[in-house]
């Protein structure tokens, strides 16, 4: 088995922002030279996530409504004691999920009709890291 290791740096305008990291991640899985397999594709921060649905506006719209309405901002969370400001990013991280495991065909991540890939920031405006990990023969 093989594997091949690549990063992506994300340095978002927004707080929270989705960014469409499907062309990336073919790149990667290209670049690895690997035909039958898997792909990870990982946040490494604990208030970013990466998810796959469609890259549809409004749905895109709609999942950021969602997030909000379910982990919104407010100033009484108990991790703002610490002196920080983003208890509700790290709440919508563990609604989105840090991670998820892409299977490869024939070189080709091997995805839905409509499954395109998303990283999901929710404290950006900084550089944020994203592990893309191809591992097969």
């Amino acid at each position: 088995m093989k594997s091949h290791t690549e990063y992506l740096t994300f340095n978002t305008k927004k707080h929270r922002e989705y960014v469409h990291i499907t062309p990336q991640v073919e790149a990667a899985v290209q670049r690895s030279g690997i035909r039958e397999g898997m792909a990870l594709v990982s946040a490494m921060h604990i208030t970013a996530g990466v998810y796959v649905n469609d890259n549809e506006p409004g749905l895109i719209r709609d999942i950021d409504e969602w997030l909000e309405g379910l982990a919104p901002f407010r100033e009484d969370y108990r991790h703002h004691q610490t002196g920080e400001d983003n208890g509700d990013s790290h709440l919508k991280a563990i609604l989105v999920h840090h991670q998820v495991l892409l299977p490869i065909t024939a070189g080709k991540l091997d995805l839905g009709t409509w499954q395109r890939v998303f990283y999901a920031e929710f404290d950006g405006q900084r550089p944020k890291r994203v592990i893309v990990k191809v591992m097969g023969e």
